[in-house]
């Protein structure tokens, strides 16, 4: 089983978007998922899978994050695409696509915890379950698209988002 899970974000408005943030953002969420697989191929073994984390982001649009949605939806195509690909190998391929989800990268975007506060009750307010998810939640679903449970499960994208895509 291989997990893709890489992946950075940024959230600012187009003009305060830069090449080089671009590039980091496609080298990382695209170009590491892309390579990632390509290196552990040869360790596939006929019955393996790979779940791919995208993101709920993949089927939204969302103010201030054309970089990393489009970055994000790019995974998801790729992902297609390698489905039909590796299927025929007998190597499953899945995605998990997270909505917000209580992880520490709230705190690495350099905002302060008053900003901080108010874009989580914006984000909470536009998720129906009304909370974030927990990582556990999500660790479940990728074990489950992993599992034998699963072995006729392939090409297929789970929203694990709190029905946020669903809006």
């Amino acid at each position: 089983m291989l997990f893709v899970n890489a992946g950075t974000g940024a959230f600012l408005p187009i003009e305060a978007s830069d090449e080089e943030l671009f590039d980091r953002l496609v080298a990382t969420n695209v170009k590491g998922a892309y390579f990632t697989i390509q290196k552990a191929l040869p360790h596939m073994r006929e019955g393996s899978s790979i779940v791919i984390n995208a993101s709920s982001v993949v089927d939204m649009g969302i103010p201030n994050s054309s970089v990393y949605t489009a970055t994000k939806a790019a995974v998801a195509s790729l992902a297609r695409s390698l489905a039909l690909e590796l299927g025929p190998r007998g190597i499953r391929l899945n995605v998990v696509n997270p909505g917000p989800t209580e992880t520490p990268i709230f705190g690495r975007m350099g905002l302060d915890a008053e900003t901080t506060k108010a874009m989580a009750a914006q984000i909470i307010a536009g998720v129906p379950m009304k909370r974030f998810g927990a990582p556990e939640e999500v660790a479940r679903a990728v074990l489950f698209l992993a599992s034998d449970e699963a072995s006729f499960v392939h090409g297929a994208s789970l929203g694990v988002d709190g029905g946020m895509a669903a809006l």
